[in-house]
């Protein structure tokens, strides 16, 4: 190659990459609307999540109608839900295989359960709902403009970043979310700067709508230095990090289990919902505490066990996890709508919080790298979790939270709370069918 052949090379691909402007130009004239749309609608999730929870905490009566509200769920859902039952799943195998489609009519039936779930005091998540109704605001979109296969597939994983992006507000990991969730070891990084836009338009729309978000921080300082790890402190983080990854397996195969075991006891579907709620109600009068009801990101009593509290409170608590679990398997396991992220949120800080007693380490950096570390192994995403991580505590530890969620993510197995997710190459080396076995398969 002669020095004046290089100027000739850099031109031609300069202008080359001109002819692909109007392709990326009709992608930002689709994404922007459908994107601003989702975040529109999380915005509204959001705002009516704040003030059903209010209510709840206003009103302690009504958490004696959470089976009546287990039971107005099952029925709507048994009536009108058919193929929307399958929720976050259904919109995976729709990006994975396209068959029958993502009803439109997921996005408000998720919408309502979630709402009565948590009026009646359920202990369920938000991330479910939000990932739902991206993908079907989605789909609905793409069936009305008649997008072809691979067009409507990239936009569902759009609707999946939007969605996660605003719900959180975290737009990078939302982007890495939607990419990283489908297939266990693989990112498909054709779809990476659509799902990038989406998730920015999708958060900055729920933003521009007034919503804001619940912020937490590691207060725990390194000493001064542009790069320093205490080996001490990074040998601690291990020990966490294996726990966080076992607690996330553990968490997946018990709410698995005992939905099945809802399914297999009691036939008629909507009535699971509702001995799930007495259930619910013995379990509070049992221990004699709410803590545990919700999202249990807020509460209006000081002294109650929240998410913050772990990260700010100087004691320790070593069994709130536990509590959290029970209650979240046994709501969301008897039918109940909602995510299980936000209390998967709530289970690694108090794991954490309740690890930091047993290795004398800072409570807030545990329970930070718990927070994280268990969605990464519950949901098999460590580098959208880590991204999570530093979009919400910052990056002065982000050694510590990549270590966290790559561990976890080891440590969980072939499991997680997405079925539908697909292996494209084995965290134990097996030789398994690269993307066409599923984690339902190996269950």
């Amino acid at each position: 190659m002669t020095i004046w052949s290089m100027p000739a090379k850099f031109l031609l691909s300069f202008f080359g990459s001109l002819r692909e402007a109007p392709r990326a130009v009709k992608w930002v004239a689709l994404i922007l609307p459908v994107a601003g749309l989702i975040g529109s609608a999380v915005a509204f999730f959001l705002w009516s999540l704040d003030w059903v929870t209010a209510q709840r905490f206003a009103h302690p009566w009504l958490l004696w109608c959470l089976p009546a509200g287990g039971l107005v769920v099952g029925i709507v859902y048994h009536w009108l839900g058919r193929s929307a039952e399958g929720g976050t799943n259904l919109v995976m195998d729709e990006i994975h295989q396209p068959s029958g489609g993502v009803p439109a009519r997921m996005a408000p039936l998720i919408l309502l359960g979630t709402l009565l779930t948590h009026l009646f005091g359920g202990s369920a998540g938000r991330e479910g709902t939000a990932v739902q109704m991206g993908g079907s605001l989605a789909a609905f979109c793409g069936k009305h403009l008649r997008l072809d296969a691979v067009t409507l597939r990239i936009l569902l994983m759009c609707g999946i970043a939007a969605g996660f992006g605003a719900v959180f507000g975290t737009p990078l990991a939302g982007a890495i979310f939607a990419l990283e969730v489908l297939t266990l070891g693989k990112v498909e990084y054709f779809a990476l700067l659509p799902c990038f836009v989406a998730a920015l338009a999708g958060d900055w729309t729920c933003h521009a709508w007034g919503i804001g978000h619940t912020h937490y921080a590691i207060r725990f300082e390194l000493p001064p230095g542009v790069f320093h790890l205490s080996p001490i402190l990074f040998l601690k983080v291990l020990v966490a990090s294996v726990a966080f990854g076992l607690c996330s397996r553990f968490f997946s195969e018990f709410v698995h289990g005992v939905h099945a075991l809802f399914k297999k006891w009691i036939a008629f579907a909507p009535l699971r919902p509702v001995v799930g709620g007495l259930l619910v109600i013995g379990l509070v009068f049992l221990l004699g505490t709410r803590d545990y009801l919700g999202l249990g990101v807020t509460s209006p009593w000081p002294n109650a066990l929240t998410i913050s509290a772990f990260f700010t409170s100087p004691e320790i608590h070593p069994w709130a996890w536990w509590w959290k679990i029970v209650f979240t398997v046994t709501t969301l396991g008897s039918g109940f709508k909602g995510g299980e992220v936000t209390p998967l949120f709530f289970i690694g800080a108090a794991l954490g919080n309740a690890l930091s007693g047993l290795l004398h380490a800072p409570p807030d950096l545990l329970a930070g790298l718990g927070f994280v570390a268990i969605f990464a192994g519950a949901t098999n995403t460590p580098l959208a979790c880590t991204l999570l991580g530093v979009e919400l505590f910052g990056s002065d530890h982000v050694i510590y939270l990549a270590t966290a969620c790559f561990i976890a993510y080891l440590c969980s197995g072939h499991t997680g709370i997405y079925l539908s997710q697909r292996i494209g190459v084995a965290k134990d080396g097996r030789q398994l069918r690269s993307g066409h076995t599923v984690l339902r398969d190996l269950r």
